[in-house]
């Protein structure tokens, strides 16, 4: 088992636990491992709506035996019909864990705090964890491993970069960052990543960053609850289009956590080329949370 109650970021697990867990992802992938969790149920809160979320933890628990509950924002008000400390003592003494997609951080962490089974972050506004499993699983799936890896991100330095940028680290993957002035990941992230050991390269040139990667990362420009700064935003990151001139003369593999802004971030072009890792990595959330959720749960 982990040592950690709870999965809130990706650094709440040590380095070595990291690897245990995209080792065991593997494992079950590949059927050498036939770990279940049989009666145990988890219980999915959902805030903000999801695709590949609520279906890779439903489906994983029931292809480990267990039971998954969706309580989406019409079932459950969060911080609204009682508090959330109420909402999480209730919940712990029903079910064996709790995944939960949320926008404020904060809320997540007080959930965690009141709660005696483990919480898992789903997706907040400031992390998300389980989709830099998937990432370092699909990464490790298609280049063997992580050493000598050139990763690039280019784009927003949102939650899922932010993630992606501690567990680069913690694997020991070589990243290049770019972003546009005013966008960049966060101070305390960067620093977070110079602690472990493995800080990226931050550049603004996007052109720069993908000149030797293998495998070239982007993401939405404008996320869930941001429509209002639309304009703002494809005007600031114009010129970071993950497309076929930015990849020429490259060999660079590309992914994308979706659901993409087809046009925008990136193009269909790209998409639907033999570059793309996208549904591979998309598939790989099932694994790495059956993964983690074994990990966490298995005595």
């Amino acid at each position: 088992m982990l040592e950690t109650d709870h999965f809130l970021d990706i650094d709440d697990l040590s380095t070595d636990e990291l690897h245990a867990v995209l080792s065991r992802a593997a494992a079950i992938k590949d059927g050498a491992d036939d770990a279940e969790l049989p009666d145990q149920t988890l219980g999915m809160l959902f805030e903000k709506p999801s695709t590949r979320t609520r279906i890779s933890f439903e489906t994983g628990m029931t292809q480990l035996g267990g039971h998954a509950i969706f309580l989406g924002p019409e079932d459950i008000q969060l911080g609204h019909g009682e508090p959330l400390s109420d909402t999480s003592r209730v919940l712990s003494r029903y079910v064996d864990a709790v995944m939960a997609r949320l926008f404020d951080h904060e809320d997540l962490v007080e959930m965690a705090e009141h709660s005696d089974v483990p919480v898992v972050n789903g997706l907040t506004d400031d992390a998300h964890p389980c989709q830099t499993l998937a990432d370092l699983l699909t990464i490790e799936e298609a280049f063997g491993g992580f050493d000598g890896v050139q990763a690039a991100w280019v784009g927003d330095g949102n939650n899922v970069g932010q993630s992606f940028v501690i567990g680069a680290a913690m694997a020991g993957l070589d990243l290049t960052v770019a972003t546009p002035d005013g966008y960049g990941m966060d101070d305390a992230v960067l620093d977070q990543a110079v602690e472990i050991g493995h800080p990226p390269t931050v550049v603004e040139d996007p052109e720069t960053a993908v000149d030797d990667a293998d495998v070239v990362y982007t993401d939405v420009w404008i996320s869930m609850g941001q429509e209002d700064q639309r304009s703002e935003k494809l005007e600031a990151f114009e010129g970071y289009q993950v497309n076929e001139d930015l990849l020429s003369g490259t060999d660079a593999q590309v992914m994308h956590c979706l659901p993409a802004h087809r046009g925008e971030e990136i193009t269909d072009a790209v998409l639907e080329s033999d570059r793309a890792l996208v549904w591979d990595q998309a598939e790989n959330r099932l694994h790495a949370q059956k993964g983690l959720l074994v990990e966490l749960l298995d005595d």
